[in-house]
Protein backbone atom coordinates (compact mmCIF):
# COMPACT_ATOMS: atom_id res chain seq x y z
CA UNK A 1 0.00 0.00 0.00
CA UNK A 2 1.40 3.25 -1.15
CA UNK A 3 1.07 6.09 1.73
CA UNK A 4 -0.17 9.51 0.61
CA UNK A 5 1.12 11.99 3.98
CA UNK A 6 0.81 15.68 3.67
CA UNK A 7 3.09 17.74 5.17
CA UNK A 8 2.01 21.60 5.21
CA UNK A 9 5.54 23.82 6.00
CA UNK A 10 5.97 27.64 6.37
CA UNK A 11 9.45 26.75 5.90
CA UNK A 12 10.72 27.09 9.61
CA UNK A 13 12.76 25.13 11.75
CA UNK A 14 9.80 23.36 13.16
CA UNK A 15 8.58 22.43 9.83
CA UNK A 16 11.85 20.70 8.89
CA UNK A 17 11.97 18.89 12.41
CA UNK A 18 8.27 17.16 11.62
CA UNK A 19 9.19 16.30 7.51
CA UNK A 20 12.74 14.70 8.90
CA UNK A 21 10.55 13.14 11.22
CA UNK A 22 7.84 12.11 8.69
CA UNK A 23 10.34 10.09 6.17
CA UNK A 24 12.05 8.48 9.03
CA UNK A 25 9.04 6.82 10.29
CA UNK A 26 7.78 5.72 7.03
CA UNK A 27 11.69 5.08 5.73
CA UNK A 28 10.55 1.30 4.68
CA UNK A 29 7.15 2.62 2.94
CA UNK A 30 6.33 3.74 -0.49
CA UNK A 31 5.17 7.38 0.23
CA UNK A 32 4.13 10.41 -1.61
CA UNK A 33 4.44 13.24 0.11
CA UNK A 34 2.82 16.27 -0.38
CA UNK A 35 4.71 19.78 0.71
CA UNK A 36 2.11 22.05 1.52
CA UNK A 37 2.55 25.96 1.84
CA UNK A 38 -0.11 28.56 1.82
CA UNK A 39 0.95 32.02 1.23
CA UNK A 40 -1.33 34.76 1.81
CA UNK A 41 -0.70 38.82 1.81
CA UNK A 42 -1.48 41.32 4.51
CA UNK A 43 -2.22 44.92 4.21
CA UNK A 44 -3.35 47.20 7.01
CA UNK A 45 -4.39 49.65 5.11
CA UNK A 46 -7.05 50.14 1.52
CA UNK A 47 -6.54 46.41 -0.47
CA UNK A 48 -6.89 49.20 -3.25
CA UNK A 49 -3.29 49.79 -4.05
CA UNK A 50 -2.05 46.22 -4.02
CA UNK A 51 -1.42 45.27 -7.54
CA UNK A 52 -1.47 41.41 -9.51
CA UNK A 53 2.30 42.11 -10.13
CA UNK A 54 2.72 42.30 -6.26
CA UNK A 55 0.44 39.37 -5.69
CA UNK A 56 2.13 37.43 -8.45
CA UNK A 57 5.24 38.19 -6.88
CA UNK A 58 4.31 36.77 -3.37
CA UNK A 59 3.69 34.13 -5.18
CA UNK A 60 7.01 33.56 -7.12
CA UNK A 61 8.50 33.70 -3.76
CA UNK A 62 6.70 31.16 -1.94
CA UNK A 63 7.04 28.95 -4.90
CA UNK A 64 10.91 29.24 -4.86
CA UNK A 65 11.20 28.25 -1.40
CA UNK A 66 8.59 25.37 -1.56
CA UNK A 67 11.40 24.11 -4.47
CA UNK A 68 13.80 24.82 -1.76
CA UNK A 69 12.48 22.84 0.63
CA UNK A 70 11.69 20.29 -1.36
CA UNK A 71 15.07 19.66 -2.42
CA UNK A 72 16.55 20.42 1.00
CA UNK A 73 14.41 16.69 1.96
CA UNK A 74 15.65 15.07 -1.28
CA UNK A 75 19.14 15.69 0.05
CA UNK A 76 18.40 13.66 2.86
CA UNK A 77 16.74 11.42 1.68
CA UNK A 78 18.03 7.74 1.65
CA UNK A 79 15.41 5.49 -0.02
CA UNK A 80 13.86 5.19 -3.77
CA UNK A 81 10.57 4.63 -1.86
CA UNK A 82 9.51 7.58 -1.46
CA UNK A 83 8.55 11.02 -4.06
CA UNK A 84 7.79 14.37 -3.09
CA UNK A 85 5.29 16.46 -4.54
CA UNK A 86 4.82 20.48 -3.86
CA UNK A 87 1.29 22.06 -3.47
CA UNK A 88 1.19 25.80 -3.46
CA UNK A 89 -2.42 27.71 -2.25
CA UNK A 90 -3.29 30.86 -1.36
CA UNK A 91 -6.69 29.33 0.40
CA UNK A 92 -6.70 29.42 4.03
CA UNK A 93 -4.53 26.67 5.96
CA UNK A 94 -7.68 24.81 6.45
CA UNK A 95 -9.14 25.03 3.34
CA UNK A 96 -5.74 24.33 1.25
CA UNK A 97 -5.35 20.89 4.03
CA UNK A 98 -9.46 19.99 3.04
CA UNK A 99 -8.79 20.37 -0.67
CA UNK A 100 -5.45 18.59 -0.40
CA UNK A 101 -7.47 15.40 1.92
CA UNK A 102 -9.68 15.29 -1.51
CA UNK A 103 -7.49 15.92 -4.24
CA UNK A 104 -4.70 13.64 -3.72
CA UNK A 105 -6.61 11.02 -1.18
CA UNK A 106 -4.46 12.09 1.84
CA UNK A 107 -3.99 9.35 4.41
CA UNK A 108 -2.19 11.57 7.37
CA UNK A 109 -1.18 15.41 7.97
CA UNK A 110 2.19 15.56 10.34
CA UNK A 111 2.90 19.08 11.02
CA UNK A 112 5.51 20.55 13.85
CA UNK A 113 4.51 22.70 16.64
CA UNK A 114 5.47 26.14 17.73
CA UNK A 115 8.88 26.57 19.61
CA UNK A 116 9.27 25.57 23.43
CA UNK A 117 8.01 26.81 26.61
CA UNK A 118 10.18 24.74 29.09
CA UNK A 119 12.88 22.07 29.37
CA UNK A 120 10.03 19.38 29.60
CA UNK A 121 7.23 21.11 27.08
CA UNK A 122 6.43 22.39 24.08
CA UNK A 123 3.86 24.73 23.17
CA UNK A 124 1.74 24.02 19.62
CA UNK A 125 0.92 26.53 17.52
CA UNK A 126 -2.45 27.82 17.27
CA UNK A 127 -2.36 26.09 13.29
CA UNK A 128 -1.90 22.62 15.13
CA UNK A 129 -4.43 22.89 17.13
CA UNK A 130 -6.76 24.50 14.84
CA UNK A 131 -6.19 21.48 12.43
CA UNK A 132 -6.80 18.68 15.16
CA UNK A 133 -10.43 20.78 16.01
CA UNK A 134 -10.82 21.20 12.37
CA UNK A 135 -10.26 18.58 9.94
CA UNK A 136 -13.00 15.81 10.49
CA UNK A 137 -11.55 13.00 8.05
CA UNK A 138 -8.06 12.40 8.28
CA UNK A 139 -5.39 11.82 11.38
CA UNK A 140 -3.04 14.42 12.09
CA UNK A 141 0.32 13.79 13.60
CA UNK A 142 1.76 16.39 15.49
CA UNK A 143 5.61 16.41 15.96
CA UNK A 144 6.78 19.11 18.94
CA UNK A 145 9.47 21.17 17.48
CA UNK A 146 13.41 19.98 17.25
CA UNK A 147 11.80 16.29 18.18
CA UNK A 148 14.82 13.66 17.13
CA UNK A 149 13.38 11.11 15.44
CA UNK A 150 13.17 7.65 17.79
CA UNK A 151 11.44 4.38 16.32
CA UNK A 152 8.43 4.09 18.39
CA UNK A 153 8.36 0.51 20.41
CA UNK A 154 5.94 2.18 22.66
CA UNK A 155 2.64 3.63 21.46
CA UNK A 156 0.53 4.92 24.23
CA UNK A 157 -3.74 4.71 23.92
CA UNK A 158 -5.29 6.37 26.82
CA UNK A 159 -9.27 5.32 26.98
CA UNK A 160 -11.82 4.49 29.27
CA UNK A 161 -13.78 1.74 27.80
CA UNK A 162 -17.07 3.26 27.25
CA UNK A 163 -16.72 2.87 23.83
CA UNK A 164 -16.48 -0.24 21.41
CA UNK A 165 -14.02 0.03 19.63
CA UNK A 166 -13.48 -1.73 16.29
CA UNK A 167 -12.24 -0.68 12.91
CA UNK A 168 -11.32 3.10 14.58
CA UNK A 169 -8.34 1.90 15.85
CA UNK A 170 -7.15 0.87 12.20
CA UNK A 171 -4.72 3.88 11.86
CA UNK A 172 -3.34 2.72 14.95
CA UNK A 173 -2.69 -0.93 14.18
CA UNK A 174 -1.29 0.20 11.10
CA UNK A 175 1.05 2.77 12.76
CA UNK A 176 2.13 0.51 15.26
CA UNK A 177 3.16 -2.43 12.02
CA UNK A 178 5.60 0.20 10.88
CA UNK A 179 8.18 -0.76 14.02
CA UNK A 180 6.15 -3.72 15.74
CA UNK A 181 5.39 -1.37 18.48
CA UNK A 182 3.86 -2.28 21.56
CA UNK A 183 0.19 -0.54 22.22
CA UNK A 184 -0.14 0.23 25.93
CA UNK A 185 -3.38 1.32 27.05
CA UNK A 186 -3.65 3.50 29.76
CA UNK A 187 -7.34 3.82 31.67
CA UNK A 188 -7.13 6.61 34.51
CA UNK A 189 -9.38 4.78 37.28
CA UNK A 190 -8.52 1.25 39.28
CA UNK A 191 -9.72 -2.23 36.61
CA UNK A 192 -12.20 -2.85 40.14
CA UNK A 193 -14.06 0.56 39.40
CA UNK A 194 -15.41 -1.00 35.32
CA UNK A 195 -18.73 -1.36 35.01
CA UNK A 196 -20.22 -4.20 33.24
CA UNK A 197 -19.77 -2.40 29.97
CA UNK A 198 -16.41 -1.00 30.29
CA UNK A 199 -15.56 -4.75 31.22
CA UNK A 200 -17.30 -6.34 27.64
CA UNK A 201 -15.55 -3.17 25.94
CA UNK A 202 -12.23 -4.44 27.42
CA UNK A 203 -12.54 -7.69 26.49
CA UNK A 204 -13.32 -7.18 23.10
CA UNK A 205 -10.35 -4.34 22.74
CA UNK A 206 -8.18 -7.06 23.92
CA UNK A 207 -9.79 -9.42 21.37
CA UNK A 208 -9.26 -6.55 18.78
CA UNK A 209 -5.53 -6.17 19.71
CA UNK A 210 -4.58 -9.86 19.96
CA UNK A 211 -2.37 -10.02 17.09
CA UNK A 212 -0.58 -7.24 18.23
CA UNK A 213 1.83 -6.34 20.74
CA UNK A 214 -0.31 -4.87 23.75
CA UNK A 215 -0.66 -4.20 27.43
CA UNK A 216 -3.45 -2.67 29.88
CA UNK A 217 -2.38 -0.01 32.56
CA UNK A 218 -4.37 1.40 34.93
CA UNK A 219 -3.75 4.89 36.43
CA UNK A 220 -5.40 5.81 39.98
CA UNK A 221 -5.29 8.87 42.03
CA UNK A 222 -5.42 11.66 39.32
CA UNK A 223 -7.71 14.55 38.90
CA UNK A 224 -6.16 15.88 36.30
CA UNK A 225 -6.06 13.63 32.84
CA UNK A 226 -3.39 15.52 31.57
CA UNK A 227 -1.73 14.98 34.32
CA UNK A 228 -2.03 11.50 34.38
CA UNK A 229 -1.34 10.70 30.19
CA UNK A 230 2.02 12.89 31.09
CA UNK A 231 3.10 10.83 34.02
CA UNK A 232 2.00 7.59 32.04
CA UNK A 233 4.33 8.82 29.21
CA UNK A 234 7.32 9.45 31.29
CA UNK A 235 7.38 6.41 33.54
CA UNK A 236 6.80 3.96 30.51
CA UNK A 237 8.86 6.02 27.88
CA UNK A 238 6.20 6.06 25.29
CA UNK A 239 7.05 7.36 22.03
CA UNK A 240 3.89 8.19 20.55
CA UNK A 241 0.72 9.08 21.89
CA UNK A 242 -2.34 8.09 19.89
CA UNK A 243 -6.23 9.83 20.75
CA UNK A 244 -9.39 9.62 19.03
CA UNK A 245 -10.93 12.80 18.93
CA UNK A 246 -14.78 11.94 19.95
CA UNK A 247 -17.14 14.51 20.56
CA UNK A 248 -17.97 14.73 24.01
CA UNK A 249 -15.88 12.05 25.05
CA UNK A 250 -13.55 10.83 27.61
CA UNK A 251 -11.29 12.93 25.96
CA UNK A 252 -12.63 15.89 25.26
CA UNK A 253 -15.48 16.26 28.24
CA UNK A 254 -15.58 14.02 30.81
CA UNK A 255 -14.87 16.24 33.33
CA UNK A 256 -15.57 19.54 31.13
CA UNK A 257 -11.62 19.54 30.71
CA UNK A 258 -10.51 19.70 26.87
CA UNK A 259 -7.64 16.94 27.19
CA UNK A 260 -6.83 16.75 23.31
CA UNK A 261 -6.60 20.13 23.10
CA UNK A 262 -4.36 20.71 26.16
CA UNK A 263 -2.02 18.02 24.90
CA UNK A 264 -1.81 19.38 21.64
CA UNK A 265 -0.64 22.84 23.15
CA UNK A 266 1.95 21.14 26.24
CA UNK A 267 3.35 17.59 24.52
CA UNK A 268 6.85 15.95 24.48
CA UNK A 269 6.38 13.72 22.33
CA UNK A 270 4.67 12.77 18.73
CA UNK A 271 0.57 13.07 18.88
CA UNK A 272 -1.38 11.40 17.14
CA UNK A 273 -5.23 12.15 16.68
CA UNK A 274 -7.76 10.41 14.90
CA UNK A 275 -10.99 12.18 14.26
CA UNK A 276 -13.83 9.90 15.15
CA UNK A 277 -15.54 10.97 11.74
CA UNK A 278 -13.58 9.29 9.94
CA UNK A 279 -14.17 5.66 11.31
Amino acid sequence: MRHHILLPTDFSDNAWSAAMYATKLYNNEACTFYLLNTWSFSNSTSRTYITSTYINTLQEKASVKLEEFKNKILKQSNTELHEFKTVLSKDSLITAIKKAIDNYSITLIIMGTKGATGTKEFLFGSNTVNVISKIKDCPVLAIPNGFKFVAPKKIAFPTDFNRFYGEELSELKELAKLFNSKITIMHINGKKDLTDKQNYNLSMLKAYLENYKHSFHWMKGFTSKEQAITTFIEELKINILTMINYEHSFIENLTKEPVVKNIGYHTIIPFLVIPCSIT
